[in-house]
């Protein structure tokens, strides 16, 4: 039994590793043409080839500060090691960029299921447009996969759409979902969900938000508002607070994370249509400048498409020519 589960996590992985891979190919392939344009008729590392490094990283989206401490950390080694080969380049931004991504630090939910806590929460933040429903639709599905429990919570209810649209993936995935009518007040679906999810023993909510960034305060008192209603019947809720993002708007991406870290506390990213641009390396920029870690990339329209973001092979997958 136990050599069957170890070959159907071997396949899973493999098959992640090749959607990961189709993926983030106009990324992969945008990023060595350029770095191979970096540091062509050159043998060694110089200052011309770290002013055209310099000029790559930020055509791939990975952001100017985020570009600056890569670029410095190299010059460090160059300095150090007195010689370094172009032919070593690709190791040492492998192991750069890698130390960029933060680490996940909140417990994952069989993690905290196992401490006998119900439900996990997840409350969902991220301006319209860029596949926040999609996300939660995949996540729901994901850990209903898993044999979780799932139920959907539609706070997003300034928009008759946003309802429609997550009832239709509760459908899709077969979850319960809790609404009200549009115009509702968001915290008073919140409280219904988180209600709903203790008496049917649910393993995991998940509760949607509006996108409305025109009125950051309004914004704000929103979802505090959202978060208190939560924490009177789940003191430890939410255990998540996760902003989606479009990979594919790339600076644009940078300041939406800014402003939504200015309305609440984000403890995790999900990046979604990486598989349609070739500016992935906003995964890179956005987690080292904003110290928030990437929890899922989503690079398809599948229903498996959105992944559990592994650091490790996401770097890999970027530098596999």
């Amino acid at each position: 039994m136990d050599f069957f589960k170890f070959f159907s996590t071997k396949e899973k992985k493999k098959e992640q590793q090749q959607h990961l891979n189709e993926g983030l190919e106009k990324t992969r392939t945008g990023f060595f043409n350029k770095l191979s344009k970096a540091i062509a008729g050159k043998s060694t590392v110089d200052d011309e080839v770290l002013d055209n490094l310099e000029e790559t990283l930020m055509a791939s989206d990975v952001g100017v500060d985020t570009t600056l401490d890569i670029v410095e950390r190299i010059q460090e080694r160059v300095k150090r090691d007195k010689y370094v080969r172009t032919s070593e380049l690709n190791f040492i931004l492998r192991d750069e960029i890698a130390q960029m991504l933060q680490d996940v630090t909140t417990p994952t939910v069989p993690e905290f299921l196992s401490s006998d806590k119900k439900p996990y929460v997840i409350m969902v933040v991220g301006v319209n447009g860029v596949g926040k429903t999609t996300t939660i639709g995949k996540l729901a599905y994901m850990y209903k996969q898993e044999g979780l429990k799932v139920v959907l919570g539609a706070a997003d209810t300034f928009r008759a759409a946003a309802i429609e649209q997550l009832e239709t993936w509760a459908n899709r995935v077969g979850v319960d979902l809790v609404k009200q009518k549009m115009g509702s007040d968001p915290a008073s679906v919140a409280y219904d969900t988180i209600s709903h999810a203790i008496a049917q023993n649910a393993d995991v909510v998940i509760i949607d938000t509006a996108g409305r960034l025109h009125n950051k305060v309004g914004l704000m008192n929103e979802l505090s508002k959202i978060k208190n209603v939560m924490k009177k019947q789940l003191d430890y809720a939410p255990n998540d607070v996760m902003l989606v993002l479009d990979g594919s708007t790339g600076q644009n991406a940078f300041e939406q994370a800014k402003q939504f870290s200015i309305a609440t506390e984000i403890s995790s990213l999900a990046i979604t249509k990486l598989d349609g641009t070739a500016r992935g390396g906003v995964v890179v920029g956005i987690s080292h400048k904003m110290k928030i870690p990437v929890k899922y990339i989503g690079v398809g329209e599948g229903i498996e498409d959105l992944q559990v973001f592994d650091k490790k092979l996401f770097v890999e997958t970027l530098f596999n020519k």
